[in-house]
């Protein structure tokens, strides 16, 4: 059975490393150029496979090449694909991800049919068959929909909403989430900006701070961690990775300290080697909180 089902993009990325991001009328070297799976739900999916969770996916992808070639990856990790909608005559999205040498990243994309879910096409069966629904980027509607059916049926909900998050209007899904992810620039546009009326203190919010690694509040309190000394190849999917790391444990444990180091493991793992889809193993998680805990 499906323990989480993550909701969202599905894309396909071609990523070039490139020695800086370039500036008006400016120009940059290509380093390298590399092309595999994206898109948040889709990687968090994987990852969550790589960490030997059952895992499902919602989302949609054309039936071109791209499409496929997306199917197949996801498919050898061993993600169950029975709620990915193919369709006809359409282009899976691409995005293209440019990577400087810091490891700091900028994303160019069309959105494809990344987004032709829509909230007619979801199966309550199914979502009322997980233990866990999360949520990434999509159509609001869509969203707010697959989180009302897991609510409804007692399945406790996610959600890490994205860059997108000042432009589209979660309400519905931010109602019904037990877990919110965001990073620190996303908080301020959740509370300060786009929910100003919101109240987060009965539910979990997990604070993404990149290399200054993450803090997660409760109605219980607050726990921060450092994060882990690793150098940062590609951010690219660490966030995702730190998700899918979260959820790994919290579907486990109620130890929130033992969560929080868990995921920002994850996601410093994922931030040492290329790509977005670049989960580490629970083998090799262990041996970094291993290492770390001998220092």
């Amino acid at each position: 059975m499906v323990t989480v089902l993550t909701a969202g993009h599905v894309n396909w990325d071609v990523t070039l490393r490139v020695d800086r991001f370039p500036e008006p009328d400016g120009e940059a070297a290509i380093r390298s150029q590399r092309q595999s799976g994206g898109g948040s739900a889709a990687n968090v999916a994987a990852a969550l496979a790589t960490l030997e969770v059952e895992a499902g996916l919602v989302g949609s992808v054309g039936d071109d090449d791209n499409g496929l070639l997306a199917r197949r990856e996801l498919e050898a990790a061993g993600v169950d694909l029975e709620g990915v909608r193919i369709i006809e005559g359409a282009d899976t999205a691409v995005k293209y991800i440019l990577v400087d040498d810091d490891g700091e990243v900028a994303v160019l994309g069309n959105d494809g049919v990344n987004e032709a879910v829509r909230p007619s096409d979801l199966d309550p069966n199914r979502i009322e068959r997980v233990d866990h629904v999360h949520l990434t980027s999509q159509r609001p509607d869509t969203a707010g929909r697959l989180a009302s059916l897991a609510s409804d049926a007692g399945v406790t909900v996610s959600i890490d909403p994205g860059r997108r998050l000042a432009e589209r209007d979660y309400d519905e899904a931010l109602a019904h989430a037990d877990v919110i992810f965001a990073n620190d620039r996303e908080v301020e546009a959740m509370i300060e900006e786009t929910y100003p009326t919101s109240d987060f203190s009965d539910r979990i919010l997990a604070v993404k701070y990149g290399s200054d690694g993450a803090e997660v509040h409760t109605p219980g309190g607050s726990v921060h961690h450092p994060g882990f000394d690793i150098e940062a190849v590609d951010t690219t999917g660490a966030g995702d990775a730190f998700a899918a790391g979260f959820l790994a444990t919290y579907l486990e444990t109620d130890d929130v300290e033992r969560i929080l180091e868990f995921a920002n493991a994850c996601g410093a793992l994922a931030a040492s080697v290329e790509g977005a889809r670049c989960a580490p193993t629970v083998d090799a998680v262990e041996a970094l909180l291993d290492d770390a805990r001998t220092r």
